[in-house]
């Protein structure tokens, strides 16, 4: 059985009151449009305010001092980003892949460091990426450190929280064991408690990251392992690379 429709209502009339009233509306608004019109061409013109205003007075006394490099972050940010980064400690063994970039990483050698390069590519452009650093070491044959310091322009898009938080939502997916890296707010460390899937026939099988940010640069810190990684251990290297920042 067909589905009834319900007729449409049709539209009121208006009756002839309201047709004299609406008439009388319009030309009470044409003829007060031209009576205005009439007066307003009768007038001398307004004249404009001068654009020009007085003149302000100059200060007096010396300049202020330009702020030190400790209360002025931005000082420290502006220089070589790899002198940012933590230092090789001694006895530990300079990794290979490091000689050949030199500490810097463009756009393109950042985003290869990502699963799907030329979709992080994109993502960085509109994140405002400018720059990064990076550095690492291998200690006694146990462990190796990662550390990378990304920095973003930040003009319309706040980059270095985003990279944070967004490091910090894939890290905790799983069995971690994750806690707060002190004086940085958000920042956290993430130890798996297993090998990697798929590197666990690899020198270093387990891994730890930490993820953190301050003002426009995002850090990362990857520690890879024979054995599993102490948090401690983690969470004092994240700890001071962010007081160099």
């Amino acid at each position: 059985m067909a589905e009834e429709t319900a007729p449409r209502s049709r539209p009121r009339r208006r009756g002839r009151t309201a047709a004299l009233i609406c008439t009388a509306t319009v030309l009470g608004l044409v003829a007060g449009t031209c009576t205005g019109y009439l007066v307003q061409a009768d007038r001398e013109p307004t004249k404009l305010p001068p654009l020009s205003q007085a003149a302000l007075a100059r200060g007096t006394g010396k300049a202020p001092k330009p702020l030190s490099v400790d209360q002025d972050r931005q000082v420290r940010t502006e220089g070589d980003l790899r002198d940012l980064l933590l230092k090789k400690p001694s006895g530990a063994e300079e990794v290979d892949w490091l000689e050949a970039s030199d500490g810097r990483l463009d756009l393109a050698g950042y985003a290869g460091t990502f699963g799907d390069p030329s979709r992080e590519y994109e993502h960085l452009l509109h994140s405002e990426f400018r720059r990064a650093a990076v550095t690492g070491w291998e200690v006694d044959g146990a462990y190796s450190v990662e550390i990378r310091l990304i920095q973003y322009r930040q003009e319309e898009v706040l980059g270095a929280g985003g990279a944070s938080a967004t490091g910090q939502y894939h890290a905790g997916e799983g069995g971690v064991d994750d806690g707060g890296i002190p004086g940085t707010g958000d920042g956290r460390v993430y130890v798996y408690d297993r090998p990697v899937p798929g590197l666990e026939s690899a020198p270093f099988p387990y891994q730890a990251e930490a993820h953190a940010r301050r003002g426009d640069i995002a850090m990362e810190i990857w520690v890879s392992g024979a054995k599993r990684i102490e948090k401690k251990m983690i969470t004092s290297l994240a700890e001071r690379q962010m007081e160099r920042l």
